[in-house]
């Protein structure tokens, strides 16, 4: 696993980089060598933020943490990603290396259900063309935390979002 670390406006000390590596390489055991993650340390309103991503066949795990210390919120990060992989185990089997959870105790001692199917809940509506910033005031009239409208400069299906530092993020949609 190719691990990368950045330290968002400080500078991240080796014995940390260390740790987080060691931390991180216990996934080794569900992914192949193709797969990469993602390590950024970051400091919000003197609470610790760390945030993982792991990218492997195509799928994307990530966690986001603040705590005190950057150690504290490393092992709830790693134990977040466990967990979505014990959630979806079986689905996941197909995507990653072959045999990963083949003699792997996924037991941390809690009570733990698989997730095997997951309850859809459809819904449909008419997408109409509007500014980002028309979307944004829809989103919170409606009090979602996110809304899918048609751009009405581009034409493309676009979604804005709240985000969790209550800024407001766009997703663009790209038709191929």
């Amino acid at each position: 696993m190719k691990v990368t670390i950045i330290g968002r406006q400080m500078n991240v000390w080796d014995d940390m980089k260390v740790i987080i590596e060691n931390k991180l390489q216990k996934f080794n055991k569900y992914f192949d060598n193709e797969c990469s993650a993602t390590a950024t340390l970051s400091c919000k309103h003197n609470q610790k933020c760390l945030e993982i991503t792991i990218v492997a066949s195509g799928t994307i795990f990530r966690s986001e943490v603040e705590d005190e210390t950057f150690r504290n919120a490393l092992d709830r990060a790693v134990y977040l990603i466990e967990r979505q992989i014990r959630k979806n185990k079986t689905r996941l089997e197909r995507r990653l290396k072959s045999g990963a959870f083949e003699g792997v105790m996924l037991d941390t001692g809690e009570d733990f259900e698989e997730e095997t199917e997951f309850t859809i809940r459809r819904k449909s509506f008419s997408i109409k063309p509007m500014s980002a910033e028309e979307a944004i005031m829809q989103m919170n009239l409606l009090g979602h935390e996110f809304f899918v409208f048609k751009d009405d400069g581009t034409d493309e299906i676009c979604v804005v979002y709240k985000r969790h530092d209550n800024t407001y993020g766009l997703i663009e949609g790209k038709a191929e």
